[in-house]
């Protein structure tokens, strides 16, 4: 039996309203780490220059130098969150589609110019969203909100990296970015639905105020040498997994896995393990503390890279990729809902748009930097040995979970820290 307690925390509205912030967040990641490297891999593009893709992630890292503008601005209508929010979002749904319309082999910089502007939109919505959302959860659910936020952001991957190739196989690719670009009415439809949280006099009076206050609020909190230690932390923790998923879609097709093999398997075991990691991520961290979810997860990380290595020495079996793929989701959605929880409580709510785009920019410096040398290192030492060297880069932050996050920690002093 759930207690009472617990069906009050996961069965309430804020809890919905994080699904919508988690599917609209992940959208367009996914279209640029998933569909369009699968894209341009499927029209002849070389591995090294998919790789040096993930350059276009940059936005994702600097996204703190410009979020103390929406902190300290808003549009006219909607309120400080809200009217951001709806601006990237429209914007998304436009660029999506426009993707369409290119040709990847004759408007290969076209092409990076566009996904560069789509990265943009993204990071800017992830300020806000994730913003509203500091501001909507009440400590006591961060980490079941965080959790589910990271479970539909990872549900959201099934679109363009699912649905998408299994429409490849039978309609255009313009209408294919065009059906991907539709989903972005979900995030539209959240916005007008939700009500403005922040205040118009919690916000900073000056864009001084608004650069500087975060900052010093940070070090005040934390004290410096705690405060850098917590920052080589987010930049290691997920620095293995986000190499190995850089180039998950030209693995599968270098593999021989069809279009139509990729979108049906991941959409199957994707679906599977993510209704899994949604019951035990969102019980784990109502019953543990936010510091053991983090240690517990990220082994299961770890391990779900190791299975790419297993599946590129199989080489093509359906069954094999589904494994894969499944403990991917699983492994990878719950470290990043661990590890999101923890960002979150690092946050002042006060502060909540730059910090957040602060500590979640360093999550993205590897995505981005390392990323970009991604197909240069498969095309040197190949997939097996590639996964090898992601799992090694995994180590790193599980180490520095024994002074940032310890185990014996009790969720009292999780709270009060």
């Amino acid at each position: 039996m759930i207690s009472s307690s617990v069906q009050q925390a996961i069965f309430n509205k804020r809890m919905l309203i994080c699904i919508f912030t988690g599917f609209s967040s992940g959208l367009p990641l996914f279209v640029l780490y998933q569909l369009v490297p699968g894209w341009l891999r499927s029209e002849g593009v070389s591995l090294t220059e998919i790789g040096l893709f993930s350059l276009i992630g940059i936005p994702y890292v600097w996204k703190f130098l410009w979020s103390p503008l929406l902190d300290r601005y808003s549009l006219p209508v909607l309120g400080r969150r809200r009217s951001w929010m709806l601006c990237t979002q429209v914007l998304l749904l436009l660029s999506i589609a426009t993707f369409g319309i290119l040709n990847p082999v004759v408007d290969i910089w076209t092409v990076a110019y566009l996904a560069t502007a789509v990265a943009f939109f993204s990071a800017s919505q992830d300020i806000v969203l994730d913003a509203y959302r500091r501001e909507l959860l009440p400590e006591n659910e961060l980490g079941l909100g965080n959790s589910i936020h990271v479970q539909a952001y990872r549900l959201s991957g099934l679109v363009p990296g699912s649905l998408a190739f299994i429409l490849a196989d039978h309609i255009s690719w313009q209408a294919v970015f065009m059906v991907v670009a539709a989903f972005m009415m979900t995030g539209i439809f959240l916005t007008l639905a939700v009500k403005e949280i922040s205040s118009d006099e919690l916000a900073p009076k000056t864009l001084h105020q608004a650069v500087t206050l975060p900052f010093k609020d940070l070090i005040n909190r934390e004290g410096v040498k705690s405060a850098a230690l917590i920052l080589i932390f987010l930049f290691l923790y997920k620095l293995g997994d986000s190499m190995a998923t850089a180039l998950q879609t030209p693995f599968f097709i270098d593999l021989g896995f069809s279009k139509t093999e990729i979108g049906v398997v991941a959409k199957t075991a994707s679906l599977i393990a993510m209704t899994v990691g949604l019951a035990i991520g969102g019980l784990v961290m109502i019953k543990l503390s936010i510091n053991k979810a983090l240690w517990l997860f990220g082994f299961v990380q770890i391990i779900s890279i190791l299975g790419f290595a297993a599946l590129a020495e199989i080489g093509h079996n359906t069954y094999a990729l589904a494994v894969a793929m499944g403990f991917e989701y699983l492994g990878v959605g719950l470290g990043t809902a661990a590890f999101t929880a923890f960002i979150a409580r690092a946050t002042n709510p006060a502060f909540a748009a730059t910090q957040f785009a602060l500590f979640t920019a360093l999550t993205a410096l590897p995505r981005t930097f390392a990323n970009a040398t991604t197909g240069v290192i498969v095309e040197q030492v190949g997939w097996t040995n590639f996964y090898f060297l992601c799992t090694g880069l995994a180590i790193p932050g599980m180490l520095m979970l024994f002074i940032v996050a310890p185990w014996n920690s009790s969720k009292k002093s999780e709270a009060i820290s």
